[in-house]
């Protein structure tokens, strides 16, 4: 069976920057499931596996624009250390949950100076070219509740 739209699409895979460093990989545990055409995953990850089948192994470079995006310096921000229950534990490199205008979102810290702690809510991944190196070992159509849900349910995806 060819990937398309609202099949439920199951992967190895391993993330590398353009340096060859590993960033993410799936070796070890069970692969990532995900439903086709729903962005569940990156665009251009997505697009790659349209019509491709159980065993296709392929190499994808995805850049920003169908990736992460671009780093986006209204991203950071300056905040109070006031603004935190634990003032002590605010360090670089923490991540932290952030309320925003748009929702929650993760925000790592990059700097902390005195009062003024520097939040950057860039993905981490924003501004990288990926590239994924990538094995598909399962494809099948979704149920209808999936494809309402919009996401996979069972191994390797959510239940609701």
């Amino acid at each position: 069976m060819k990937i398309s739209n609202d099949s439920v699409v199951s992967i190895h895979y391993t993330l590398t920057n353009d340096s060859g460093e590993v960033l993410d990989s799936s070796q070890g545990r069970e692969p990532l499931a995900y439903l086709q055409g729903h962005g569940n995953i990156i665009p251009g990850l997505e697009n790659a596996l349209l019509d491709k089948e159980a065993g296709d192994k392929l190499k994808v470079t995805v850049k920003p624009d169908q990736g992460y995006g671009q780093r986006n310096d209204s991203m950071i921000q300056e905040v109070d250390i006031t603004n935190f229950q634990e003032p002590e534990e605010v360090k670089p490199g923490i991540r932290i949950r952030v309320e925003t205008n748009q929702g929650v979102s993760i925000a790592v810290v990059t700097k902390v100076e005195g009062e003024k702690v520097t939040l950057d809510m860039n993905h981490p991944l924003a501004g990288e070219t990926l590239h994924f190196d990538v094995e598909v070992t399962e494809v099948r159509a979704a149920s209808q509740d999936e494809i309402s849900h919009g996401h996979v349910h069972g191994p390797g995806g959510h239940q609701h």
